[in-house]
């Protein structure tokens, strides 16, 4: 059977492989709906189209079928140190959470998990705002040639801090997103009519999804002025395509009120929304199945294809402790074929 908690038969480079290909294999699947997402957010002056599926049709026409996954290498890229980066900042936020009982609170252990991701997000920001640009721009006059042009360019021509624009949008949106986060968990019981250690696998997915979309509506505006900032430079044609000029984080906020209204502080919340089942459907299916390659290849099960369990393995072993029980065990039956005089 499945689990969602950590699995202390995978090594972390295991765990931090199947977390890689997972969201890698989801970013891709679910690219074209972030496309749409990035394109509303930064109203790009491409044309007039309304709805996610019409502004993908558009794309598609306009530069062709590749330009639906513009910016996704650069996003599956920045997974694996993002993730690194995550793992170890939240141990550092729980043991710094932990009272001297060794016991954490739910709402310590979200903060500890907002403030990791915070963590991550800043340390890898510049692939993230590469990836803003590389999004926003036409295929067919493309202002960088790739990833590394791109970030080449952007340091040349605008700075270092540049790479940083919008930065402090992500601490601000990391609020809300802890707020949301313990509003979901606080209900959990309320809406299953059970205790949370009895959820099934279907209930416990579905709390993800749900968890997911009151986060991102909550924290989607500063989203959007973070994508803003980034699309938008003076080194490019029309710059950047953001159809609002500002000259800072609040003032972008102001600008996009004023010119678009509110509720454009939410333009591209649809298809964000959209790509949520089927991102996290594909995250926790691949990441499920890689996981049972690496249980079966250390050991623990019968078959990669399958959770049956292997006879005569003691599961509560670590990987290398069952390395070197084998490794003995194989030493001892050696010595007892020798033949003796």
């Amino acid at each position: 059977m499945a689990t969602w908690r950590r699995d202390g038969r995978l090594t972390g480079g295991q765990r931090l492989l199947c977390a890689g290909v997972a969201g890698a294999l989801s970013l891709s699947l679910t690219a074209p709906l972030e496309l749409a997402t990035v394109l509303a957010q930064v109203g790009a002056r491409r044309g007039r189209a309304r709805g996610p599926w019409a502004e993908g049709l558009r794309v598609w026409r306009a530069e062709g079928p590749r330009a639906l996954w513009k910016g996704n290498a650069v996003a599956c890229l920045r997974l694996f140190p993002c993730s690194a980066v995550q793992l170890a900042a939240y141990r550092k936020f729980v043991m710094l959470f932990t009272d001297d009982l060794g016991h954490i609170s739910q709402w310590r252990s979200i903060m500890a998990g907002s403030l990791a991701g915070m963590v991550s997000t800043v340390v890898t920001y510049p692939t993230d705002l590469i990836k803003t640009r590389l999004t926003v721009q036409n295929l067919l006059e493309p202002s960088y040639r790739g990833i590394f042009h791109a970030f080449s360019t952007v340091y040349q021509q605008e700075g270092f801090l540049a790479l940083y624009r919008g930065v402090s949008l992500t601490v601000l949106g990391a609020l809300p997103f802890s707020a949301g986060s313990l509003l979901v968990y606080m209900n959990l019981e309320r809406i299953w009519n059970g205790p949370r250690d009895r959820f099934s696998l279907l209930q416990n997915f579905a709390n993800v999804c749900l968890a997911a979309a009151v986060t991102q509506t909550l924290s989607f505006p500063f989203d959007t002025v973070k994508r803003n900032m980034q699309a938008q430079s003076p080194c490019l044609p029309h710059r950047g395509g953001v159809d609002v000029h500002f000259s800072g984080a609040v003032d972008c906020f102001r600008q996009i009120v004023k010119a678009r209204g509110v509720l454009a502080l939410w333009n591209g919340l649809t298809p964000n929304l959209l790509k949520i089942v089927p991102y996290f459907g594909v995250m926790f299916g691949t990441f499920e199945f890689c996981k049972r390659i690496c249980l079966y290849q250390n050991g623990y099960t019968v078959s990669p294809l399958s959770y049956q369990l292997t006879p005569g393995v003691d599961q509560s072993l670590k990987p290398q402790e069952l390395r070197e029980f084998k490794k003995f065990f194989k030493t001892r039956q050696l010595k007892s074929k020798k033949p003796t005089l």
